[in-house]
């Protein structure tokens, strides 16, 4: 929620009418109401401080978002806000799902049984609101929109307060809260015209209050003259008529002269960033300036409170303002300069976020950022955390920035930029933000006839699919990547898409494809002199060997590429080479598990040193695996305590799962049944909201051992199930469980 208005004036009468509709809480009140006026009545106001006078009536919290309805950009979706609430309410975007009716019963099911206060702010249409209704009875909606949305009381039983414009009195009372400590005694003759003035719309007295603030030294008369000289300015601001309109028009007609010329220019070509928050940095590009002038006159444009500034270098519009600054640009700056400084926030997003994705060194392979010239400073990410939170800061401007590329028919700026946000994809981006962003990808790259980036993108989206584990639609998609990759021949791409199609084969359990395949990347690998994804095929590989039972080809493949990675001092693949080798001793032979335990114990020690705790709690799910298997059950509690926690805080339930379930292993091997039971409980009722079938069976197979001797009816039911997961993959090692639990079963 955002925080309280300063200078709330009265509204008495509308704050008693919001109580009464929306108390007392329960199945007798209304649910939802629209508090309804015209652009600048104070709305949002009102919400905000109902909100803030209530928040003991919600223990359960408030969930507040802006859906720019009436913003000259691209409004906030009933989807996009979903994804916001549904993050703030602790699920990780891995398992939000991305379609908007799954997304709403998800929502809907988070909030039952709590008492939240849901505020959603400037909506145009019903359907931006429908989906956000939750249906507990301890949950209230207030949603504040220039429209009636009439259907919202048709069909969910909403009560209307409608805003009027503030009475005489109260806007000389707000005129006067804001100049108080600022200005002598005015005349209250010229404070009750500076309200006509204003039409008395809260949001045109506190700019002209503020101006008036300022200029303790000008009479108030002079103050009135020159607002009333620019009446009948910028006509074209909206296609409302009457006093309101006119108010707000010649309010901010007012502001923007007196401004000085540079500052005036960049609050125009401010209303060109795609996206309604932007940091000063984008300012500079737009405007073309220097970071430090970019800041004085961005202090300027404050200064007739033309825009907020929202944190540290970083600055918002309200929409009505930035529907302004657009006009203004519109009217007094050539469609040369408007393209010009839309082009250099663009190649500013690009180039700062191919660093930024640089940084991160991810396995995505980023095209350079050629459609645009780069800025004159971009700038240095040292580490993959600094590149991580450039991203996360930026992300609604970057989705915003991709599709302004688009919309101006800049289809190459468009796809290197959507190309350009893969990095970000696997750690917070949703798979509706992931998806629309790699559509839009494919389209501009097919626009553009650019071959290699097409492949780039129809290679993200099968990348996608993997991650939803749409394992058969992902194989599908990745062979028509290789298609493309080799006829255009593309050797690095189709070198990774080989290998990516090995990987599928790993997840789906096809172990003979995927040596196939990876065999195959190897000698692409090899054949194009890269050592980097030589190394990245040979652990790969040596899993799948694995995976088949032929441990020896498994640990020698393994080590050669340990050593390999050792070579280039790459430590991330180092790692990952370790780990492998470690789960192929581990499972070769008993005599080789103290092997094992060293591989996973240096492989701990590396992750530690890099202070990375997403590989931290990936290789401690195989260390404690490894230390059950050496009996080291008491060190096993720890590590997978460890790795449960360090995989809740990065949101990665399937892994958070698989420490759970390993956990209650350990508590079997100590012969502590009844303490595994709730870990695994857990870990199958995670699991079930996902599609890991495989992870799943492994669950239930440990569930139905650990309540075998109190539950004989659960742990059948349990084991009946996991065999019929088991019996649905075809290697040997998901055979042998099948057959062993339908003996079990008789």
């Amino acid at each position: 929620m955002l925080g309280d208005v300063r200078g709330f004036v009265n509204r008495f009468a509308e704050l008693g009418r919001l109580d009464a509709v929306l108390f007392p809480l329960g199945p007798e009140a209304a649910h939802l109401t629209v508090i309804v006026g015209t652009a600048g009545v104070g709305k949002t106001a009102l919400a905000l401080r109902w909100a803030h006078r209530t928040q003991d009536q919600f223990p359960d919290g408030q969930l507040y978002v802006n859906l720019r309805g009436y913003d000259p950009g691209t409004p906030i979706t009933a989807e996009q806000a979903l994804d916001r609430f549904i993050r703030a309410l602790d699920v990780p975007p891995s398992r939000i799902p991305a379609d908007l009716e799954a997304k709403s019963s998800l929502y809907r099911s988070l909030l039952a049984n709590r008492r939240v206060l849901v505020v959603l702010d400037n909506a145009e249409s019903v359907g931006q609101v429908r989906p956000l209704i939750p249906g507990a009875d301890g949950c209230r909606v207030v949603v504040t929109s220039r429209s009636r949305l009439a259907g919202l009381m048709a069909r969910d039983g909403a009560q209307r307060v409608t805003l009027e414009v503030l009475p005489e009195s109260e806007s000389v009372e707000l005129i006067t809260a804001i100049t108080a400590d600022y200005r002598g005694q005015d005349d209250p003759a010229d404070i009750a015209e500076l309200a006509r003035l204003c039409a008395c719309l809260p949001l045109a007295l506190r700019i002209a209050a503020e101006r008036a603030a300022t200029r303790p030294w000008m009479p108030l008369a002079q103050l009135i003259q020159d607002l009333r000289d620019e009446s009948g300015l910028w006509d074209a601001l909206t296609a409302e008529d009457g006093e309101e309109a006119d108010g707000v028009r010649a309010v901010f007609a007012w502001s923007y002269r007196a401004l000085p010329a540079d500052a005036a220019r960049m609050f125009r070509l401010l209303g060109l960033h795609p996206g309604p928050e932007f940091s000063v940095q984008a300012a500079a590009e737009l405007a073309d300036v220097t970071v430090l002038d970019a800041r004085r006159l961005l202090d300027s444009i404050c200064g007739v409170h033309l825009i907020e500034q929202t944190g540290p270098d970083r600055y918002e519009f309200h929409d009505l303002l930035r529907a302004y600054a657009t006009n203004a640009a519109h009217h007094q700056d050539s469609l040369e300069e408007q393209y010009a400084a839309l082009s250099r926030v663009l190649a500013w997003y690009l180039h700062v976020a191919h660093a930024a994705g640089t940084a991160m060194r991810t396995p995505v392979r980023l095209l350079p950022p050629t459609a645009l010239p780069a800025p004159s400073a971009v700038p240095a990410f040292p580490a993959y955390l600094d590149g991580a939170r450039w991203y996360e800061v930026e992300w609604s401007n970057l989705l915003a920035a991709v599709q302004a590329a688009e919309k101006s028919g800049l289809d190459r700026v468009s796809w290197q930029l959507a190309l350009v946000l893969r990095p970000y994809f696997t750690r917070e981006a949703t798979i509706a933000d992931r998806l629309q962003v790699i559509e839009t990808a494919i389209s501009a790259a097919r626009r553009d006839a650019d071959r290699l980036a097409e492949a780039e993108g129809v290679f993200a989206l099968g990348s996608a699919y993997s991650t939803q584990h749409r394992l058969n639609d992902a194989v599908r998609v990745h062979r028509d990547v290789l298609a493309i990759r080799r006829e255009i021949g593309d050797s690095e791409g189709e070198s990774l898409s080989v290998n990516m199609l090995g990987v599928i084969f790993l997840m789906q359990r096809r172990f003979p494809e995927a040596v196939e395949q990876l065999e195959s990347a190897l000698a692409l690998s090899r054949a194009q002199d890269d050592p980097e994804r030589e190394a990245t095929a040979l652990f790969n590989l040596a899993d799948a060997y694995c995976g088949s039972g032929r441990y020896p080809e498994a640990i020698g493949t393994a080590s050669r590429s340990l050593a390999l990675s050792r070579e280039l001092g790459d430590q991330r693949r180092e790692l990952v080479a370790l780990v492998v080798l470690a789960r192929a001793q581990a499972d070769s032979a008993e005599s080789r598990r103290e092997d094992a335990l060293e591989s996973a114990g240096k492989a701990l020690e590396l992750a530690r040193a890099r202070n990375e705790d997403r590989n931290e709690g990936w290789v401690l799910l195989e260390y404690a695996r490894i230390q059950r298997l050496n009996g080291l059950f008491n060190d096993a509690l720890v590590s997978g305590q460890r790795a449960t926690t360090l995989h809740r805080a990065l949101e990665s339930p399937v892994r958070e799962a698989a420490a759970l379930d390993g956990t209650g292993e350990a508590y079997q091997g100590l012969g502590r049944a009844e303490d595994a039971v709730p870990f695994h409980r857990r870990a199958v009722a995670i699991l079930r909201d996902l599609d890991d079938r495989w992870q799943l069976a492994v669950a239930l197979d440990n569930l139905g051992e650990a309540v075998a001797d109190a539950d004989a009816a659960e742990a059948r039911a349990c084991r009946q199930e996991a065999a019929e997961l088991f019996g649905s993959y075809a290697d040997p090692q998901a055979q042998a469980k099948a057959v062993r639990l339908n003996r079990l079963l008789g």
